[in-house]
């Protein structure tokens, strides 16, 4: 395992935003509410449903396979469910296990990767990782805004230019909770340690929407990414599961 501690200068890892997960791409714009700014725009895709209970037992949607990579002792799952296996729009669910069964919190729509997704990531292919993963670590340009996680603030969250068809990436990495593929788990999420080696990718984050797909992050509104931040307890031992549908269902 690669030191934890170790970085490398801020000017390199804000250079490298953009080579290697959280970008930009055509856009695809939200408007408020989550109503489509302009045709073609992002529009939430119907969260799982489930025929059982309002609560179910299992988390809608989620095959024996992928309900095997959750840790037995998580209690927050946050569900990325994307539209399909190539496209760049997704839900975004909160789900808490109770004595009943998985409450869910709202959908809320969200961007993936240019490409979708992929089982096998690697820098550059422009697709979002498929798995589970945990979630421990958080950051952003601007103050804490209430979370629970261990919060980075740091000028180096900066995203500078714009995206494939010109949309601005400033803001984006206003705040952001870090994914753990290809990282070690409880350091900033600036830290460029890649554990898998640099050519598997990283920096794959929850950041705010700048309207369009991404490199490999997920993007959500920031009011909505707020709020999750506020919502994920790490005593809850919070996770990300996130793929296509068709996926997820394996």
């Amino acid at each position: 395992m690669i030191n934890p501690a170790h970085r490398v200068p801020v000017a390199i890892v804000a250079a490298s935003f953009l080579l290697a997960g959280c970008g930009g791409g055509p856009a695809e714009r939200l408007g408020p509410g989550g109503s489509p700014a302009r045709p073609g725009a992002a529009r939430p895709v119907p969260a799982p449903t489930s025929s059982r209970a309002v609560t179910p037992r299992r988390l809608p949607g989620i095959g024996p396979g992928t309900l095997a990579s959750i840790p037995s002792r998580t209690r927050q799952a946050v569900v990325v469910t994307g539209r399909g296996r190539n496209s760049p729009l997704s839900t975004v669910v909160l789900y808490e296990r109770t004595e009943a069964g998985w409450r869910a919190g709202p959908s809320r729509p969200a961007h993936n990767a240019l490409k979708g997704w992929t089982d096998h990531h690697h820098a550059g292919d422009l697709r979002s990782p498929i798995g589970v993963f945990t979630l421990t670590d958080a950051g952003g340009l601007r103050p804490d805004p209430g979370t629970r996680l261990p919060y980075d603030r740091s000028g180096a969250f900066t995203s500078p230019g714009t995206g494939f068809e010109g949309e601005p990436l400033a803001g984006s990495f206003d705040y952001v909770v870090a994914i753990n593929y290809n990282r070690s788990p409880g350091t900033t999420p600036l830290d460029w340690t890649r554990p898998l080696g640099a050519a598997r990718g990283g920096g794959i984050w929850l950041h705010v929407d700048h309207g369009g797909p991404t490199h490999g992050c997920v993007g959500l509104r920031e009011n909505d990414l707020k709020e999750l931040m506020r919502a994920l307890d790490p005593a809850l031992h919070p996770v990300v599961v996130m793929g296509d549908a068709a996926s997820l269902a394996r």
